[in-house]
C-alpha cells in the first residue's frame, strides 16, 4: 500500500461529516445560483419551467433537470447543447441528466465534452 503524500491532519476524513454534507450542499446552492445568474432569459424561462438542481455528488457536476410535461422535455433536449456550453464554463467534466414525466422513458444523460455529437441536430 502506497504511503500518503500528506500528514495525517492534512487527509481528507474517513467517512464524511455533518459538516462535510452541509459544506457540499452549500457549494452545489451556490453553483446553481451562479449558473442561473448566467443564463440567458429564454434559458431562464426554460429552467424554471422544470424542477431543477446542481449537484456535485457524483464526482462530476451534474445538472438534473425534471420536466413536468412531454413538451417541456423535448424543449430541454433540443436546449442541451447550449446548456452544455454554459455548464462547460464551470466544469469540463460536467453532465446534464434530464428526467422526462414519469412513466415516459428513461432519462437522458450527456457530458458537456460530447455536446458536439448533437449540434446542429435539429437543423435541416
Amino acid at each position: 500500500m502506497k504511503k500518503p503524500f500528506l500528514p495525517p491532519d492534512d487527509l481528507p476524513p474517513a467517512q464524511p461529516t455533518g459538516v462535510d454534507g452541509r459544506l457540499r450542499q452549500q457549494l452545489d446552492e451556490a453553483t446553481g445560483t451562479l449558473f442561473y445568474e448566467a443564463c440567458d432569459p429564454d434559458t431562464k424561462a426554460l429552467l424554471s419551467s422544470c424542477e431543477w438542481y446542481i449537484t456535485t455528488h457524483a464526482r462530476a457536476l451534474t445538472l438534473a433537470i425534471a420536466c413536468p410535461d412531454r413538451e417541456t422535455n423535448w424543449r430541454v433536449l433540443h436546449h442541451v447543447v447550449p446548456l452544455a456550453t454554459l455548464l462547460e464554463q464551470f466544469s469540463s467534466t460536467a453532465k446534464i441528466r434530464v428526467y422526462p414525466p414519469v412513466g415516459l422513458g428513461t432519462p437522458f444523460e450527456i457530458r458537456v465534452d460530447e455536446r458536439s455529437v448533437y449540434e446542429g441536430k435539429d437543423k435541416g
